[in-house]
């Protein structure tokens, strides 16, 4: 039986390759690796907050208990939809079954790149990828934060160190967990070296454990994953973002709220590329709703020079 029916405008992705690319979406995302996925339903969810710590109280025995202190709050995670639009000749419905999976198989090969690299634009810099514009709508992102370090110095760790402080030295920290590393701050940071007693550079890799810089796992004991959408690029013209620092294990909180369906398209113009029968083509559309909320006074980020 074709995958490509004659009259579905719905066909599913197999299990093998939708099971493929959200392991995939879950590798190539600075966010994925750094912050943990949650079941989410569709549409907005709510997340308790505090307001402030609880405190407990030691009560003797017969006394009174008095009221904790501390209030709380909510926000709310919102849905946002990703698409990714893809033509193909429409000769691909009359070729063997086998064929018409390889054509899903690049579809997903395709999609789990540009919807890994949707996550951590729309969440870091509320980035639309296809057009490279700010969606001013959205409020809630990442480097929202008014927590700012600009390089100033050659010693990268120094602004790591600084960024941190902004989190760690303040009445309230969440601590932190995890960093995002554009390739250039990578670079500079692999690119350090100890120092002789006069100050003088010694020839030896202060982290030898980074290596070129180019698949950074961890640094100075937190959890790092490198990624060029920290700076926005190729999409969208350079944010200046170098690196972001702070508590992603709970201060993202995202989730995918939908399954992953193809809708076959025969008709029409779906993506202004041109009518689809003219061109003797036909479209894949692939979706996926992300949901996400972001706490952006627990990140920090690191700037450069504009």
């Amino acid at each position: 039986m074709a995958v490509f029916g004659t009259n579905e405008t719905k066909v599913m992705l197999p299990r093998n390759i939708a099971d493929g690319m959200i392991k995939e979406t879950r590798t190539l995302s600075t966010i994925a690796k750094l912050s943990a996925r949650e079941p989410q339903r569709f549409g907005e969810t709510e997340y308790i907050t505090f307001n402030d710590f609880p405190k407990a109280e030691f009560v003797e025995e017969g006394a009174q208990k008095a009221s904790t202190t501390g209030g709380f709050g909510s926000v709310k995670s919102k849905p946002h939809k990703a698409q990714v639009t893809m033509r193909f000749n429409e000769e691909v419905q009359w070729a063997s079954e086998d064929y018409q999976l390889s054509i899903l198989s690049q579809l997903g090969d395709a999609g789990q790149v540009a919807l890994a690299r949707a996550l951590d634009l729309g969440a870091y810099h509320r980035i639309n990828p296809l057009t490279g514009s700010v969606i001013t709508g959205w409020d809630n992102y990442v480097t929202a934060t008014t927590k700012s370090v600009e390089i100033a110095t050659a010693d990268a760790d120094a602004d790591l160190r600084a960024a941190v402080g902004l989190l760690l030295n303040q009445p309230t920290s969440w601590g932190v967990n995890g960093v995002a590393i554009d390739p250039k701050f990578a670079w500079s940071l692999s690119n350090l070296q100890t120092k002789n007693a006069d100050g003088s550079p010694s020839g030896v890799q202060r982290y030898p454990n980074l290596g070129f810089g180019t698949d950074i796992t961890s640094i100075l004991g937190i959890n790092a994953a490198q990624g060029n959408t920290v700076s926005g690029t190729p999409e969208a013209a350079d944010t200046k973002v170098r690196a972001i620092v702070g508590d992603f294990q709970n201060g993202i909180r995202w989730g995918i709220q939908r399954e992953l369906p193809v809708e076959l398209i025969r008709f029409g113009d779906p993506d202004g590329q041109g009518d689809l029968k003219r061109n003797n083509q036909i479209a894949l559309r692939l979706e996926v709703v992300y949901g996400w909320y972001v706490f952006a006074d627990r990140f920090s980020k690191i700037v450069d020079a504009v």
